[in-house]
């Protein structure tokens, strides 16, 4: 059971110096300090680790930090092209239904007239209305996949 209060102890230690932690775990961990010597000096010697850390005073290079936003913006940039580009594509592809389930009777009767006219059979023409509507749309499946394809040959 002491095993597990001092495990608490260390990890509510670790949390307050990253994230911070509840005020009940907070008063918790200052009552189980006051009362374990143990634990009251792991808690001592890293603050004084930390504080000797923060005084050390590590050189860069001047460009670093230019560097380092570039990279960041650069990155921001092709995430947000990347979003961009796929709500582009489902608004275009919505629009493109609606406008298919629009036109749908319209371009049934231009099958129906090309049928009387040129006397070709009902069963031709439900293949080519059929058709009319599924090679775009394979079209489109086949540009996204290229596209993804580009995109992750890139990362490599």
């Amino acid at each position: 059971m002491t095993e597990n209060v001092h495990t608490r102890a260390r990890q509510l230690l670790t949390k307050t110096l990253v994230e911070g932690i509840s005020k009940s775990d907070e008063v918790w961990l200052q009552m189980h300090l006051g009362e374990c010597a143990e634990c009251a000096r792991e808690a001592s010697s890293t603050h004084e680790l930390l504080r000797a850390l923060r005084r050390v005073s590590v050189l860069t290079p001047n460009d670093l930090v230019a560097r380092t936003q570039m990279r960041v913006r650069l990155r921001w940039q092709e995430i947000a092209e990347r979003s961009n580009s796929g709500l582009i594509l489902w608004v275009l592809t919505a629009v493109s239904w609606l406008l298919g389930v629009m036109s749908a009777p319209l371009v049934w009767r231009g099958f129906a007239w090309l049928g009387e006219t040129v006397g070709v059979p009902k069963l031709m023409l439900e293949m080519g209305f059929v058709l009319w509507w599924i090679v775009p749309a394979l079209f489109a499946v086949a540009a996204v996949l290229h596209q993804r394809g580009m995109a992750s040959g890139v990362k490599r």
